[in-house]
């Protein structure tokens, strides 16, 4: 079956045929329409998309790497989140989303063998090797929540302010014991407290300076309890090690919600009460901040924002590419704002 089957039987010519696969708008509605449904009828599902590819110089399909397994990034609410306004945002282009584990297996390698248009790199370091294969292979790219390399666009929230609000909001209830709970995948698996080290990953660095810089402008010093990822039993641990001290902070600042979600859980099996003992604030306002009792305060960020100008950065950097001009680097920053609810109060009396 080929094209100009279906151009006999309409009796247009084959290039008319391909138009109404490939360049719809070259045609009335109504003659795509029929020669659609002859292809239909004959059985034909369209040209090949390897050659169609060859042919147009594009793939139609974007990355998206990621830091771990695509399964593993889809138990991340925020992920999950910023993955869907991404899809929703390129919907209307036509092109498809290729999510990229940042390891490949059995000689494949994603970031290197898979087509694509151009990539989104969410939440990588820089010099992962992943990130070297799509730098070197050219491709225009987005660096969302991690270190933007030269001559690409980027999409960052405003971390070290959303760190400062949530601090700052504990400093004006009148806390000075305060602690943090954050992640440095650059540790050993587990815990470790007042680690001293920051890490490699932007977001945690990024966080936890904020708090650092707007607590010591108060003469405050943290208690600093690290663990190695975002994840469970870590954040559990992690929690429990920080309350356990005999110089218990009466408020917890944590990377995510899902670590003050830990913070809550183990104050409540101390027998401490969330507010009434300790306060916690989390970050990123994850639908889990809002199910959690008491509800969360949080510093919130805006996924459907973050999803559309990541996007919108990649659709305009392969747009450019094509035509032949010089990348125009675009530099998203998402702001954030502090949400009160009813994990804070003042701290208890002495």
């Amino acid at each position: 079956m080929t094209l100009q089957t279906i151009a006999d039987r309409v009796g247009v010519s084959r290039m008319t045929v391909s138009n109404a696969f490939s360049r719809p708008d070259q045609l009335s509605a109504e003659m795509r329409r029929t020669i659609l449904a002859a292809a239909a009828d004959l059985g034909y599902v369209g040209p090949d998309p390897s050659a169609r590819a060859l042919a147009r110089g594009t793939t139609g399909a974007v990355g998206v790497l990621l830091t771990e397994s695509v399964g593993t990034a889809f138990l991340d609410p925020m992920a999950a989140a910023f993955f869907g306004a991404v899809a929703e945002e390129l919907a209307p282009t036509g092109m498809a989303v290729v999510l990229l584990p940042s390891i490949g297996s059995e000689g494949m390698i994603p970031a290197r063998d898979i087509p694509m248009d151009g990539a989104l790199v969410y939440g990588c370091a820089g010099d992962y090797p992943a990130v070297d294969w799509l730098v070197k292979r050219r491709l225009p790219l987005v660096f969302i929540d991690g270190d933007p390399v030269d001559g690409a666009s980027s999409v960052l929230l405003d971390e070290r302010q959303g760190s400062r609000l949530g601090a700052q909001h504990l400093l004006d209830l009148g806390h000075r014991r305060i602690g943090i709970l954050t992640m440095n995948p650059d540790a050993p698996p587990g815990w470790a407290p007042d680690a001293a080290s920051v890490g490699s990953n932007f977001v945690a660095r990024e966080r936890q300076a904020g708090w650092v810089e707007a607590l010591g402008e108060a003469g405050v010093t943290p208690v600093v309890m690290q663990v190695h990822d975002n994840v469970e039993p870590d954040v559990s641990e992690g929690a429990r090690a920080l309350l356990a001290g005999p110089d218990r902070p009466t408020a917890v600042l944590c990377f995510s919600d899902l670590m003050a979600a830990a913070v809550v859980h183990a104050a409540e099996d101390a027998g401490l009460r969330v507010p009434d003992d300790i306060s916690v604030v989390g970050f990123d306002d994850s639908p889990l901040s809002r199910r959690l009792r008491p509800a969360l305060t949080t510093v919130h960020q805006d996924f459907d924002a973050k999803g559309k100008a990541a996007a919108h950065a990649l659709t305009s950097s392969i747009a450019r590419f094509r035509a032949g001009d010089a990348p125009a680097p675009e530099q998203h920053r998402i702001l954030v704002d502090l949400v009160v609810r009813d994990s804070t109060a003042p701290p208890p009396s002495t």
